[in-house]
């Protein structure tokens, strides 16, 4: 029997603490290991460099990740005045270096007040966006530039934490979408000497925080109930949605497919249970009909 034929219906998320060095991917494969999961993927990826918050799915709660991408986050970062690198961060090679000017305080807050509010940012090359199919960082890797199109941002807050000479630490709330490592090269940009990333750090993402994560030593000093109990349930990242309890009929015919009559208001997607247990998310029309959107399975 293969391994994976082995391997446990594990639904929920795990909120990690990803440690210096290692790819998102190489952090989730650690934790499905530990846990024995069948399934498992993660919202929204961490560069080696960076470290802090990474949800990580497990089973049905895969199912919401996308929606968990759309969750603005806030990150802490050390940006290395006077250097550009090809990444945008530390770990790439040197293109350039700038003295660094004086920089007083006034023009630190008039920086950040710049790059404060929406934006029009340009991706860097060394992303997972593709173009024609192809990831920008492989294009990247091979020596390529390509043309990338601005998107639009939201910065809704900047903080500076420290500034000494070349290193500016700065607390940055954001929306989805924004790339700190091109955040660091515009705010040297703006300053004639450029910038990259010497640390980042996740703080935050939609509604959880660095503090109820976990580190991978931590979690390797737990026995299999113990990792168990670090597993939040897969409705945690739907409460903003209202609820509705569903009787055993309706419940029946929303596990198949078909939508029920409901008497609710206003329109717009809701969550689902039977019985006090998480059945989906389901959406109420406006003719009265509520429609199963996605159902999930949390049996074992």
């Amino acid at each position: 029997m293969s391994k994976r034929a082995n391997r446990r219906n594990v639904h929920g998320i795990l909120l990690l603490d990803k440690r210096l060095g290692v790819s998102s991917n190489q952090a989730l494969q650690e934790v499905k290991r530990l846990l024995n999961a069948a399934k498992a993927g993660h919202t929204g990826s961490l560069d080696p460099l960076a470290t802090g918050l990474l949800p990580l799915c497990f089973g049905e709660a895969t199912k919401v990740s996308g929606m968990m991408l759309d969750d603005d986050k806030r990150y802490r970062v050390v940006i290395r005045l006077g250097v550009l690198t090809d990444t945008g961060d530390a770990e790439g090679a040197v293109l350039e270096t700038q003295p660094v000017p004086e920089i007083t305080q006034a023009m630190l807050d008039a920086c950040l007040q710049r790059f404060t509010g929406e934006l029009d940012q340009v991706p860097p090359m060394y992303s997972a966006l593709k173009l024609n199919g192809k990831k920008l960082y492989e294009l990247a890797r091979e020596g390529k530039t390509v043309e990338r199109k601005a998107r639009r941002i939201t910065i809704y807050a900047l903080k500076q934490l420290d500034f000494e000479r070349d290193r500016l630490t700065l607390e940055v709330f954001c929306s989805k979408g924004t790339y700190i490592r091109s955040l660091a090269e515009d705010i040297g940009a703006h300053f004639g000497c450029g910038g990259t990333v010497a640390e980042l750090r996740r703080l935050q993402a939609g509604m959880f925080d660095l503090d109820q994560a976990f580190t991978i030593e931590q979690l390797r000093a737990l026995d299999a109930q113990q990792l168990d109990a670090c597993l939040l349930a897969v409705d945690v990242p739907l409460h903003a949605l209202p609820a509705v309890e569903l009787q055993d009929v309706d419940a029946g015919k929303i596990r198949n497919g078909q939508a029920v009559n409901a008497e609710l208001s206003p329109p717009g997607q809701v969550r689902l249970y039977h019985a006090g247990a998480f059945l989906g998310l389901g959406e109420m029309r406006m003719d009265g009909k509520l429609a199963p959107c996605r159902v999930f399975n949390l049996a074992e």
